[in-house]
């Protein structure tokens, strides 16, 4: 029983983990809850609906979206599977 219940717990902050990770990659810029405008030019993304995040950075992966950041975003969106810009964007609209 001991087993059960410490296995479950090492997956669940593992996929705690994989879910923080996500977002910790873009903490630096536009802070922990989103709440600041990345290196002050872009908009705050703090609270965007799942949507607006997926379209922005679909669009910054294909290039058809983002202003005086989209180089820097472009790098970031091209490493990310569709699953990760879904869950990234979860992630965002709870803050």
């Amino acid at each position: 029983m001991k087993k059960i219940i410490l296995g479950t717990l090492i997956v669940s902050a593992s996929m705690l983990t994989l879910n923080a990770a996500n977002y910790a990659a873009c903490a630096g810029c536009h802070g922990q809850k989103g709440e600041k405008k990345a290196l002050g030019k872009s908009a705050k993304i703090q609270g965007w609906a799942v949507e607006k995040t997926v379209a922005a950075m679909k669009g910054y992966k294909d290039g058809s979206y983002g202003g005086p950041m989209k180089g820097v975003m472009k790098g970031q969106a091209t490493r990310l599977s569709d699953a990760d810009i879904q869950a990234l964007a979860e992630q965002i609209s709870k803050f």
